[in-house]
């Protein structure tokens, strides 16, 4: 994610104007009526702690259950930070034991889907299965090398997983999301510490992957995993289509945020805007094409953005001709500025001289 990621969480990133990434797996947990939820957090935290300060807007502030932010901490036994996916569940062990739930949905906080984990959990009861994986077919084309790649036989029982491969012999990615029994979870995390293993897939999936019974899950709607900046980039671009925006906005069930008390967008005299989301809290005096602007920017007189993503509370001076780029929120952009990304995305990162003091 280039400079994207050394002021937040990837989980934490702006999508589609008014969202963050985390706000589907958070979203798709509340439409299940999962009442209890643990968020692991840990790399550069501080805009996902504030996102995350209240349980409301995902309603998960009740008497059962609640949201809970499981962060790495010092005790008497153990001093590291999370070593990996398996690490950060095990040193929370005491929240799982502490549980009385028997199934446990583990989701990552980087994809843009929707999905029903209700269906993925009888699916997976129907199959009497040990662990299952949601997963998706890719596009052709796409670079499945980033992923976790993994083949099926004709009952959906995984017989081949294969993370991060040199060479893709399907197209077949895991979406990060599994499905496992409360218990069998705890013994495999204590066997798997025992061993000093850390990693959740390595040190579980493909250890495991011919003695218990995994199976796939295919999802076939829209699914999307912003870890690097072109993916960003182009899931942002995605909710620039109609179809998209309806599926997201528009159809049950619902996507939820946490949400700002901003008043609606104000386009002044000179201001064009074609096929682009602009977000509450927006003054908009130039032209926006094709872009995605989030809340509170102000662009200025004469200016053209183009193809580009404009972060929260950004300032642009006038005159400023922006394209193919992705501008880091609180920067302040000064007038006659050029910034146009060719061959790659250019992410613009300015000092705010708004708030120096």
């Amino acid at each position: 994610m280039r400079e994207l990621s050394q002021k937040r969480a990837i989980c934490a990133m702006p999508v589609a104007g008014s969202y963050r990434s985390i706000d589907f797996a958070l979203s798709n947990m509340a439409n299940a009526h999962i009442q209890k939820v643990g968020v692991i957090t840990q790399y550069n935290a501080r805009s996902l702690n504030e996102h995350l300060n209240s349980s409301k807007w995902w309603d998960f502030g009740r008497k059962q259950g609640g949201l809970y932010v499981l962060t790495p901490v010092v005790t008497a036994d153990n001093s590291n930070w999370y070593r990996g996916t398996a690490d950060a569940i095990y040193q929370n062990l005491s929240f799982l034991k502490d549980s009385h739930e028997p199934y446990v949905v583990i989701a990552s906080g980087d994809g843009v889907y929707k999905l029903d984990y209700n269906k993925v959990l009888e699916y997976h009861i129907d199959k009497k299965a040990d662990i299952t994986i949601v997963c998706c077919d890719m596009e052709e084309g796409t670079n499945v090398e980033r992923f976790g790649t993994l083949q099926m036989d004709e009952e959906n029982r995984i017989v081949q997983f294969e993370e991060k491969p040199l060479q893709a012999k399907t197209n077949t990615v895991s979406c990060g999301v599994y499905v496992i029994r409360r218990r069998l979870l705890i013994d495999m995390l204590e066997k798997c510490a025992e061993e000093e293993g850390y990693d959740f897939v390595r040190d579980i999936l493909l250890r495991y992957k011919d003695i218990k019974k995994i199976y796939g899950y295919k999802m076939n709607s829209y699914w999307k995993n912003i870890a690097s900046v072109e993916d960003y980039y182009k899931t942002n671009m995605d909710f620039l289509k109609p179809e998209v925006r309806n599926y997201f906005f528009k159809q049950y069930p619902d996507v939820y945020s946490k949400v700002d008390d901003l008043p609606p967008a104000k386009y002044n005299p000179g201001a064009k805007i074609k096929n682009s989301l602009i977000s509450s809290g927006c003054i908009v005096n130039g032209e926006v094409e094709n872009s995605v602007v989030f809340k509170k920017v102000y662009i200025g007189n004469n200016c053209v953005i183009k193809n580009s993503i404009i972060m929260n509370d950004v300032y642009i001076g006038d005159n400023t001709y922006i394209e193919n780029c992705i501008v880091e929120s609180r920067d302040t952009i000064q007038a006659d500025s050029r910034y146009v990304g060719e061959g790659e995305i250019k992410i613009v990162v300015e000092k705010n001289a708004r708030y120096v003091i």
